[in-house]
């Protein structure tokens, strides 16, 4: 009787003992469950970007403009340039003029020039080639009519020039100052643009007129 007792003892003894391991492991279990809800809630809430959030959003490419640099390029020789060529399309471009418009820079004292306006391929092409002068507050604008790195040269171009490059907005985005004449070399702003005013060489600096400033346009 008493083995029979001291057994059944051990027997309830072992069952206790097994009772409360089995507790111990399925609080175990249950804490490790909770812990990563717990640890994000402990953390400050912030936001977090994600690819979709991020391609809803577009960022927008800042605004490309070229300095003006404090001191000029070297000087060119003013023009005409010796052996400038005849033109050969002189009285066609005598009959038909493009219409000149007036382009301001309100923002370098109020400073203006008179432009032809060219829009047709012809006219862009031959731009002011051949011309042996051009009038002190003269230029030509160039209506290229969409907007790119645009590229110019001085072919066949008699008189040194200053090439502004202004964006569809009227924002002056860049200037090629005193190109030289009979000069094949491609020149531009590495900006986009879309209108191009070229006007004798040294104008832009002797009317205060810089990259970054507000034009005028027709």
């Amino acid at each position: 009787m008493r083995t029979t007792l001291e057994g059944s003892r051990r027997f309830a003894a072992r069952s206790r003992f097994i009772n409360a391991l089995l507790v111990m492991v399925a609080s175990a279990a249950a804490g490790c469950e909770r812990k990563p809800a717990e640890d994000f809630a402990s953390r400050p809430s912030t936001p977090v970007s994600t690819g979709f959030a991020a391609a809803s959003a577009p960022v927008l490419p800042a605004r490309c403009v070229l300095p003006t640099p404090p001191q000029p390029p070297p000087a060119v020789p003013s023009g005409p340039a010796p052996g400038c060529p005849t033109d050969p399309e002189s009285s066609e471009a005598l009959t038909n003029p493009p219409p000149v418009v007036r382009v301001a820079f309100p923002e370098a004292g109020g400073a203006a020039v008179d432009a032809e306006l060219v829009r047709s391929q012809r006219d862009t092409t031959r731009g002011l080639m051949y011309r042996a002068s051009l009038g002190q507050d003269r230029g030509m604008l160039f209506d290229l009519r969409v907007r790119d790195d645009h590229k110019f040269w001085m072919h066949n171009t008699c008189i040194p020039l200053d090439l502004l490059y202004i964006d569809e907005d009227g924002l002056l985005v860049g200037i090629v100052e005193n190109a030289p004449t009979l000069n094949d070399e491609s020149r531009g702003v590495g900006c986009a643009s879309r209108f191009v005013l070229e006007v004798n060489a040294g104008w832009s600096r002797r009317h205060a007129v810089k990259a970054g400033q507000r034009v005028g346009l027709p």
